[in-house]
């Protein structure tokens, strides 16, 4: 029945905009205020209920949570499954997946890519395969905060949700090479 009600959705919001939190929650998965979900996450269809999802969390694109593991199925005739808890202020680079029975703390990131298969520690950055912390959340927020620079900023004008004019990627372009990065709103 839910995987019915979750292809029905993802038809019609090409003419009712549904967001993803919103399809996502109406299957049944716990999901906290302030999260985004970005398009082409899978939360397991199979196992749904066994995932928690805090508050301001954000699923970057193609996000793979998967409360299961049938590798062995068709030797011992049974799933594992497990339980994923997603705690509050949890950001989830893009193509990263997480596995059963794991718990990633509060004030965490994973890196793009990584496959999360043991618990992530609160306040950490975790990447790789499989994930493993780096360094902890409160130094890497101050990294980013010394890579700020009066000229490297740029506001929402300079995305595609600001419509974006030639001339702002082209500013946007220069600063990137003058400084290998930029941050925009």
């Amino acid at each position: 029945m839910n995987k019915w009600r979750l292809l029905l959705s993802k038809i019609f919001r090409f003419f009712i905009p549904i967001d993803n939190v919103t399809i996502f929650k109406r299957m049944g998965v716990k999901i906290g205020s302030d999260c985004k979900i970005m398009n082409e996450v899978i939360i397991d269809y199979s196992h749904y209920w066994l995932v928690s999802i805090g508050n301001n969390v954000t699923l970057a694109p193609r996000v793979h949570i998967i409360a299961h593991d049938a590798s062995a199925k068709n030797n011992i005739n049974y799933t594992k499954i497990g339980l994923i808890d997603i705690q509050d202020n949890v950001f989830i680079g893009a193509g990263s997946i997480i596995m059963p029975g794991v718990t990633i703390g509060k004030n965490v990131i994973v890196g793009a890519g990584s496959i999360v298969v043991k618990d992530i520690p609160p306040n950490s950055v975790a990447v790789g395969s499989p994930a493993r912390v780096v360094k902890s959340f409160d130094d890497f927020i101050v990294m980013q905060k010394n890579l700020l620079r009066s000229d490297n900023c740029f506001d929402e004008s300079y995305t595609t949700r600001g419509n974006i004019t030639e001339k702002k990627k082209q500013e946007m372009v220069a600063i990137i090479k003058k400084y290998g990065y930029a941050f925009v709103e």
